[in-house]
């Protein structure tokens, strides 16, 4: 224990090369995957790999997070490790909020600048000379080539699913913070409760939410080529959609842990790390329902 006071140096391991050949093989498939969809292929191998793919980086995070565990147990883990522990998660959400920063960059500039210049509008109206019968409007169900991008039929209603979904995550955010504090006070089955709640919450989230879409394809006419209302909206709220599956994996993993003991209230970083990724979600998803459902 003495040699792991400032800082612990776990030996060398196996799982980046294990978490490089997933990652490697999972975007392998999906390109082969996307590519032969476009080129209408319909035996493609590219689901396959991208399974096996995914099952790799099962594998590297189910063992690279259970050693992370067991060393944390074992109280090898130093106050200076902490901290860069709460680094690491702080720069990993900031990461986040500029990859969700760029896609509702992209809405912006679709909305406010290239969609008014095809319907004649600003310095660059020129554009409209592409389409000169194109009059912009958003939600866009008039695209400037129907033949090429068929437009939908109507969008989501915001006040209904999209509504419901909003307070399931907002509720979870609350129910989270509760458990959290239960944690800190050492009430476990409070925080059990709790914890159970707001996995039960994200979970209902993930079902409204493949129901949204499944209405969108079939009833709606909005898909991913449906234009650019179709392809901002499918990114933005499908992104998140795997954010969300993602914090749920996360929180059940902690609820396990809780389960079997795990965490006291002087040490829960895990749980907390947790907590922050889900706010950010739902923080996400507020900016979502504005600005990409009722706006």
């Amino acid at each position: 224990m003495a040699s792991h006071q400032h800082y612990y140096v776990p030996a060398q391991s196996k799982w980046p090369i294990i978490a490089t050949i997933g990652m490697f093989i999972t975007v392998f498939g999906l390109g082969t995957w996307f590519n032969d969809m476009k080129a209408g292929h319909p035996e493609s191998h590219g689901p396959l790999i991208f399974f096996v793919g995914a099952l790799f980086l099962a594998y590297m995070l189910f063992g690279w997070f259970g050693a992370v565990v067991k060393e944390s147990r074992a109280g090898l883990y130093s106050p200076q490790l902490d901290r860069s522990f709460r680094w690491g998660m702080s720069w990993f959400i900031f990461s986040e909020v500029m990859f969700f920063l760029a896609f509702f960059g992209a809405l912006f500039y679709v909305r406010v600048l290239a969609g008014p210049w095809l319907g004649g509008d600003g310095a660059k109206g020129v554009a409209h000379m592409l389409w000169p019968t194109f009059e912009f409007t958003w939600p866009l169900l008039h695209t400037p080539d129907p033949k090429l991008f068929p437009p939908p039929k109507e969008v989501i209603d915001p006040w209904h699913l999209p509504l419901i979904n909003t307070i399931l995550l907002v509720s979870s955010s609350v129910t989270i913070t509760i458990a959290h504090h239960a944690l800190r006070r050492d009430h476990r089955g409070p925080l059990k409760f709790w914890m159970a709640l707001t996995i039960l919450l994200g979970l209902s989230f993930i079902a409204l939410q493949a129901f949204e879409y499944h209405e969108a394809y079939t009833k709606l006419g909005l898909t991913l080529g449906s234009g650019i209302y179709g392809a901002t909206f499918f990114m933005l709220t499908g992104f998140h959609g795997a954010h969300v599956t993602l914090g749920t994996i996360i929180l059940i993993v902690m609820f396990v842990r809780i389960l079997r003991g795990h965490f006291n209230p002087e040490k829960h970083f895990g749980f907390e790390a947790a907590s922050w990724y889900w706010h950010f979600v739902d923080v996400v998803w507020v900016g979502l329902f504005i600005f990409v459902y009722v706006l």
